[in-house]
């Protein structure tokens, strides 16, 4: 039976005339055994036609992706001589071992105060501060690498925002150029016990909320994960068009965590080609903008040493593969949601038309779009709150904080996201209103009457 792959809704049973049912008490106990397995279980399949039209949509689709992986997987990231610079350093693990106090005047490099003359009255004052202050010199061990055991010390400042204490795990970086007493330096915290605590307590959450619907949805991020850093990373890193890797593995993850959590159904279906149809329009509207915006991509350190290591990427096309990706999360919310209201209005009314069910279904959409559109704007701007503060205190205009690249970037990638994001509920909408009023599943004769009548486009009974 293929019902069982259905969304859990079956249609109405029709009214019971006087000649609609089987007669006797054991007909009419099964017509009502028959109906109470199914109102506990999926719902009625769709049409075999419908089932078909979907799949000659979807498996092409779907067999495309699976080529394009094929084709353009990468086999890792290509190797390179590491620059020292920024993320691309040789990072080992440590521990401070033991910290001490000392005076500043004694550690530091200089002992010049900052009027750079003693002989005045403020010269003296601010070296008085400077011998009164205290500093801290940390012992810090490493424990990972060829150096396992090596200590080295580092002088921690009064006004430093990053203090060391004993017994704390830091992150050290490693340049094997420079002098031996100057090799390592710490760079970070280490923060994979309170990370990893973090995630355990969200992954709990997920489970226990959504039991066995969120242990899929654990799964399926993880293979999201994987495919991000697998294939979309190790292939944009290769050369490949950023564009097509980002399209290919966006395809794929909305396939794998689409069906995944909602189950190989019609009602999945047309949520994947509503999300599809929404990150088409994404992508042509942000090659569009970006050209014409003349965004390069390349807008702080990070993205110049990209292109420093791999000239040949493409730094305009991974700011298009980035909105598509950014994009695909919230889609898939708002398409799930769109095509699971539809399903539950029908399944409420099936007299419902298809105006009707669409009528219904986008209020609930505007609703839904009204606090995503916000939450994506003000995602972005927490995001940029460092830099927008930057722009404010050099009382820039809102014209010109807007028409530099590093802000200009962001609002592209904002207004395209919202702009697929509101387009996406109307398409989806619209397409699930029309999946589920062209419906007409056959329903099956009950032993000893008539068959049952099924329903029209309409959601109205057809007059045999």
């Amino acid at each position: 039976m293929t019902s069982t792959h259905e969304p859990p809704f079956p249609p109405p049973e029709p009214p019971r005339g006087p000649g609609s049912g089987s007669t006797g008490g054991g007909g009419d106990g099964h017509g009502h055994g028959h109906s109470h397995s199914h109102s506990h279980g999926p719902a009625a399949p769709v049409s075999q036609h419908l089932r078909k039209v979907i799949a000659a949509i979807l498996i092409p689709f779907a067999t495309a992706v699976v080529v394009g992986l094929v084709v353009l997987w990468p086999g890792g990231a290509p190797p390179h001589e590491r620059t020292g610079v920024g993320f691309d350093r040789q990072t080992q693990q440590a521990t401070v071992t033991e910290v001490e106090s000392v005076s500043c005047s004694s550690v530091n490099a200089s002992g010049v105060p900052p009027t750079g003359d003693t002989s005045t009255a403020e010269g003296s004052t601010a070296q008085r501060q400077a011998d009164e202050e205290t500093c801290k010199k940390a012992t810090i061990r490493v424990d990972t690498g060829k150096d396992e055991g090596r200590t080295f010390t580092e002088i921690v400042q009064p006004d430093q925002s990053r203090q060391l204490h004993e017994g704390q795990e830091v992150v050290v970086a490693y340049e094997p150029s420079a002098p031996k007493d100057l090799q390592y330096a710490v760079t970070d915290v280490n923060r994979r016990v309170p990370m990893a605590v973090l995630s355990g307590i969200f992954a709990l959450v997920v489970v226990l909320v959504g039991r066995m619907r969120g242990v899929l949805a654990l799964v399926a991020l993880a293979i999201s994960f994987l495919v991000l850093t697998l294939f979309i990373l190790p292939a944009i890193l290769q050369g490949s068009n950023p564009l097509i890797v980002a399209v290919v593995g966006s395809s794929a993850i909305m396939l794998i965590s689409l069906y995944m959590c909602h189950g190989l159904s019609a009602r999945t279906s047309v949520a994947v080609l509503g999300t599809l149809m929404s990150l088409l329009l994404i992508g042509i509207l942000g090659s569009v903008f970006i050209d014409w915006a003349a965004l390069t991509g390349n807008t702080d350190d990070n993205t110049g040493l990209i292109h420093g290591l791999y000239p040949e990427i493409d730094m305009s096309g991974l700011l298009l593969a980035g909105i598509i990706i950014g994009s695909l999360g919230v889609l898939d919310d708002v398409t799930v949601t769109q095509t699971s209201a539809v399903w539950e209005l029908h399944a409420a009314s099936p007299a419902m038309g298809r105006r009707e069910l669409y009528g219904a279904a986008i209020r609930i959409g505007r609703d839904h779009i009204a606090s995503v559109v916000n939450t994506l704007v003000l995602a972005y701007a927490g995001a940029a709150l460092p830099l927008l503060l930057l722009f404010t205190i050099a009382e820039s205009s809102v014209g010109t904080v807007a028409n530099s690249e590093l802000v200009a970037e962001e609002i592209v990638r904002t207004l395209v996201g919202s702009i697929g994001l509101v387009a996406s509920v109307p398409l989806t909408t619209a397409l699930a209103a029309l999946v589920v009023s062209a419906d007409r599943p056959q329903q099956p004769a009950t032993a000893g009457g008539p068959p049952a009548p099924s329903r029209g486009g309409r959601g109205r009974r057809r007059k045999r």
